[in-house]
């Protein structure tokens, strides 16, 4: 796949998720193989940037490339001042959220709100393609709802502004993240531009990849809350693709080393107070299909919610993975 400067032969994005694509997550899905991955959504609105949680995601330093920013917003001009700001502070690729179906979001007329206002649309592409030097992708549902779906629309006006990617997202805004991703529409899309379409909902494997990616006839896939808790997971859907190869899961020894990386990273990148808070989720979803079968583990993981320094969250950890010494690795 090529955007811009950047050509690789993975087919494979981390997608931008709120509170989970973090830098230190980012980092650990690279250090497993991933090399395509976006970043958290960034507000538009700069004034806004000398927040706590905006200045952790305009952080790429240490980071290596391609940096792919994601800006929401609902304002061609100040979604245009941002991508450029973004492309000043070292992003390779900005991206232009279109798909959140969120309400706080959508009810500023942001995200997937704006598949609603074509005219606004068009005018988003131009200005913000004008105002960099850099690729700019978006990322769109395939409509307002199904009985207003507009993505091959979208995708057509992208690629005349001059957008070097689309993603599409099988499910319209109004489905947020019920019922089945719909990937014969995304194949619409496919048919009816040049650019690169990743297909985007429900992929869950490497599997689910091979299939979307033979019935859409997309560039590539993104996977998103199918990796919450499994880093190595885009990777190793990245190299079944290549190779043919399916991967084994991390070794429990492997799986626990990872963990604690990440605890400790999210330590050092947030702070000790703010770090091991975060830790928490993380360590729920590595550990999601294992504690729906053992009560024990379940408590021990409402204990580990409770602690307040990385120090103690890393003596958990293993206090944790002493309780699954019969397994020979952490997912199924």
């Amino acid at each position: 796949m090529k955007i811009g400067s950047f050509d690789h032969p993975s087919k494979v994005v981390l997608a931008p998720m709120a509170g989970v694509t973090d830098q230190p997550f980012r980092n650990l899905c690279r250090h497993n193989g991933t090399y395509w991955t976006v970043s958290e959504m960034l507000t538009s609105n700069q004034k806004l940037w000398n927040s706590r949680k905006s200045r952790t995601r305009l952080c790429y330093e240490n980071e290596v490339g391609p940096r792919w920013v994601q800006i929401a917003g609902g304002e061609a001009s100040m979604l245009a001042s941002a991508a450029l700001a973004a492309q000043n502070m070292g992003a390779d690729i900005v991206d232009i959220n279109m798909g959140c179906p969120a309400k706080k979001v959508c009810n500023r007329a942001a995200g997937s709100a704006l598949l609603k206002d074509v005219a606004l649309v068009q005018d988003i592409f131009e200005q913000v393609r004008a105002a960099v030097e850099i690729p700019v992708t978006v990322k769109i549902r395939l409509g307002w709802s199904l009985d207003e779906i507009n993505a091959p629309l979208i995708a057509k006006m992208a690629q005349d502004s001059g957008l070097a990617l689309v993603t599409v997202h099988g499910r319209s805004r109004a489905c947020k993240f019920t019922g089945q991703a719909n990937h014969d529409r995304i194949a619409e899309v496919v048919q009816q531009v040049d650019i690169p379409v990743i297909a985007n909902g429900d992929i869950q494997s490497s599997k689910d990849a091979e299939r979307v990616l033979s019935v859409t006839g997309a560039a590539g896939i993104m996977i998103g809350r199918a990796a919450q808790g499994k880093p190595w997971l885009p990777g190793q859907i990245s190299q079944f693709l290549e190779t043919g190869e399916i991967q084994n899961n991390p070794t429990l020894g492997e799986a626990k080393a990872m963990l604690r990386t990440h605890v400790d990273k999210l330590a050092s990148f947030y702070g000790e107070l703010t770090g091991p808070r975060i830790a928490r989720k993380h360590v729920g979803w590595y550990l999601a299909e294992q504690s729906q079968e053992s009560p024990v583990l379940k408590q021990a993981l409402r204990e580990f919610n409770r602690l307040d320094t990385v120090e103690q969250q890393l003596q958990a950890i293993e206090a944790i993975f002493d309780l699954l010494g019969g397994q020979d690795t952490l997912a199924a």
